[in-house]
């Protein structure tokens, strides 16, 4: 019997957590468990827990602040069912999502799985066109919006089920604070257990509504990467050079342009602004958002990019170890 605990790490985000908590209310099939860990939040979420006590199965524990990932392991130590299903405690699920998880894992056997990040019809227009920017195939996104079931594939802890006895054999998440989910996806891939895309379990992102907060965002996922590839040398990309790569060669379009009025290489930047924009229109069918997405897009490469060469320099190049790089990734 393919059992379900939902596990939420939450730090402060009451509203959200309302909407997710709703979403769960109205789900098909009703027989799964909710563990919320409050991760030292600065506000009281337990009213919040309060209104949903007497009509789902929830549990709610606190705790000192240590990040996602080791709030998650707080969490799953804690669930009594099979399988630990992360969300993250900014999404919303369709009123199918269990039902659905429930299928897939029939169908598709494996000890891991994920499922799609998509926008909500609802959603403004800023979101919206961070949603395209972080699913695009042309952008860091690729397979977070991928309609297509695929072997190797990396679930990311806003969408991630994982079987409980496989969990706590390879011990859950990692100390890392930022790339704790790939780091554990590979974690299960070095320890002969499979992972599974499931195509019909995508949740809403609302994710960040700040150009701002998400450039910082991306430059962490940056940073991340170049620390993953020291844990986990054999799968390393070549393509996960490419927002770097993107970043410098505009940096040199530049400078081509304004010192020896070449644009050639600008050229191409602009030919990529046009494939993204209607991409994107094709994708929302919205020219506002279409045109945002521009602007994420490049706001998503060049922090990420940016990140990513910063890290690499750090750990590569100065023979830094990541914790003494990059001190506020981890615990």
């Amino acid at each position: 019997m393919n059992s379900i605990s939902i596990i939420i790490a939450i730090y402060n985000r009451r509203d959200e957590l309302f909407e997710l908590l709703n979403s769960l209310l109205r789900q098909t099939d009703k027989d799964f468990e909710i563990i919320v860990v409050d991760d030292g939040s600065k506000i009281d979420l337990s009213p919040t827990i309060k209104l949903f006590e007497n009509q789902l199965d929830i549990h709610f524990d606190q705790k000192t602040n240590s990040g996602p990932g080791l709030t998650r392991n707080y969490g799953a130590k804690r669930a009594k069912n099979d399988w630990l299903v992360f969300v993250d405690s900014d999404v919303i699920v369709e009123e199918n999502y269990i039902e659905n998880i429930k299928k897939d894992l029939i169908e598709i056997p494996c000890d891991a799985f994920g499922g799609a990040d998509k926008a909500h019809k609802g959603f403004n227009i800023m979101q919206k066109a961070i949603s395209y920017s972080m699913t695009s195939v042309f952008t860091t996104g690729g397979i977070r919006g991928n309609k297509k079931a695929v072997s190797k594939f990396q679930p990311r802890s806003f969408n991630m089920g994982v079987n409980k006895e496989v969990f706590l054999k390879v011990g859950g998440f990692s100390e890392m604070r930022i790339g704790e989910d790939p780091d554990l996806s590979m974690t299960l891939w070095e320890n002969g257990y499979t992972t599974a895309f499931f195509d019909n379990i995508g949740v809403y992102h609302k994710r960040r509504t700040d150009l701002g907060k998400f450039s910082k965002q991306v430059y962490q996922f940056g940073c991340a990467r170049p620390i993953l590839n020291q844990r986990h040398p054999n799968y390393v990309k070549p393509t996960f050079w490419f927002p770097s790569l993107f970043l410098l060669g505009y940096v040199m379009g530049v400078f081509h342009y304004f010192v020896w009025g070449y644009g050639h290489l600008l050229a191409l930047y602009g030919l990529y602004t046009f494939i993204v924009f209607f991409h994107a229109l094709i994708v929302t069918k919205n020219v506002n958002i279409a045109a945002m997405a521009i602007i994420a897009t490049y706001v998503q490469m060049f922090s990420y990019g940016y990140g990513f060469l910063k890290s690499w320099i750090k750990l590569n190049i100065l023979r830094q170890s990541p914790k003494e790089a990059f001190p506020s990734h981890f615990h």
